[in-house]
């Protein structure tokens, strides 16, 4: 139990906002592929040479969107009913946080350092894992009243 209800709710509406945004990125490939919906890119910024080899690419990377899009399912259904997602959460996190050092593994400083790849990969080696030790200090026994109105 905590003394602290706004911990708690305000912890519950982080993950709801965080699963809103990994599902709308999730649409944004799973629907768009390598191209996207051009939702934070414009869809111009690629010149197809293999059309076949392009169009086995861009399903993989629309399975990969696909999979984003559940794992943003998730943060909302544990944003609503977080008894017992606290395990799924971790696993989800280690996997963004897993995805932001294959990004450092590319070794390209100019990239890394733009600003539209820096803040992901800042959110994703810094925020996330300060989102999992926030999730594992707040207690959760399944009854959301309960577990934060004091005694």
């Amino acid at each position: 139990m905590t003394r602290y209800p706004w911990t708690y709710f305000g912890q519950r509406f982080v993950l709801l906002l965080i699963g809103v945004a990994i599902i709308l990125l999730g649409i944004n490939v799973g629907f768009g592929g390598i191209k996207t919906l051009g939702w934070q890119v414009p869809t111009d910024f690629i010149h197809i040479a293999d059309a076949n080899a392009f169009a086995q690419q861009d399903n993989h990377v629309r399975f990969l969107g696909g999979f984003w899009f559940g794992a943003g399912l998730v943060f909302v259904f544990a944003a609503l009913k977080p008894h017992g997602a606290r395990p799924i959460l971790t696993a989800l996190i280690v996997m963004i946080v897993a995805g932001g050092v294959a990004r450092v593994m590319s070794l390209d400083a100019t990239v890394l350092l733009d600003p539209s790849i820096l803040q992901s990969l800042v959110l994703e080696l810094v925020g996330f894992p300060l989102l999992a030790v926030w999730i594992h200090k707040t207690p959760v026994t399944g009854d959301a009243i309960a577990d934060v109105m004091p005694n």
